[in-house]
């Protein structure tokens, strides 16, 4: 069996239609909305409402580490826009997610990254499309165990639970073949982002029931430009599945 792994789509429906041709199956590993790309400013939906100046505006106090200063101006920008804040960031996300289910092929299995809105997705799954955060599917003959989301951070994203949530969606995977989550296992080369010069948050429970279980894979990503892509545990490889946005080809893995 064949099967394709994305992860941090981030608005790349285009990209995302193709990206189970030749694939058995497909598996997503979240982060499919865009809210801001720090490479081109003008896209993403902080600039869609806000103008790419903006944009750019608030990426350099988020670069510079001010981040009082970026969510004062955030906040400056969104009352300047008039009526509810979470009126126009809703229907932004929503345009951004019909899109991106239109596109996504089936069958497929998905879970959530940080930057998504678990509870709009019911809305826009079609048939085919196994949406599972604390639960395993099997495929291929083989059990696959899926986690979505990721941990606190300074960033705020939409999609933060704490450690204890986070730890008990992990155990109640119990052993499984191949553990899926959009977070890295707390391994610092697999977290440290060598463009942004910053390590992002990873999981302690992902890496201990790796070191348990010993999986035959541990599939991830969120870091885009990882120090290093892949590791060994145990017996268990570790694999970043690479920014889908960017790369705009899936990992593939034959079973």
């Amino acid at each position: 069996m064949r099967v394709h792994v994305v992860s941090d789509v981030h608005g790349r429906a285009d990209a995302l239609a193709k990206a189970g041709d030749g694939a058995d199956v497909l598996i997503c590993l979240g982060d499919l909305l865009l809210f801001i790309d720090y490479e081109d400013h003008s896209q993403g939906i902080f600039p869609q409402l806000f103008g790419a100046e903006n944009a750019t505006r608030y990426i350099g106090l988020r670069t510079a580490g001010r981040f009082d200063e970026a969510r004062a101006l955030s906040a400056e920008l969104w009352a300047g826009l008039g009526g509810d804040p979470r009126e126009h960031l809703e229907r932004a996300v929503r345009a951004q997610y019909a899109e991106l289910f239109a596109a996504l092929p089936t069958p497929a299995y998905l879970t959530y990254g940080n930057v998504d809105v678990p509870r709009l997705w019911a809305d826009y799954v079609r048939d085919g499309h196994h949406v599972l955060d604390g639960r395993t599917a099997e495929i291929g003959g083989l059990v696959f165990g899926f986690v979505g989301g990721g941990l606190p951070t300074r960033y705020r994203t939409p999609n933060e639970v704490d450690e204890e949530e986070y730890a008990a969606k992990v155990a109640a995977l119990g052993r499984v073949d191949v553990l899926c989550s959009h977070i890295p296992p707390a391994v610092p080369e697999l977290l440290y982002d060598v463009v942004a010069r910053r390590y992002e948050r990873g999981s302690e429970a992902l890496l201990e029931a790796i070191r348990e279980t010993q999986p035959r894979y541990a599939l991830f990503g969120h870091v885009h430009q990882p120090l290093k892509p892949r590791t060994r545990i145990g017996r268990t490889e570790c694999l970043n599945v690479g920014h889908f946005r960017a790369r705009r080809t899936p990992y593939v893995i034959e079973i």
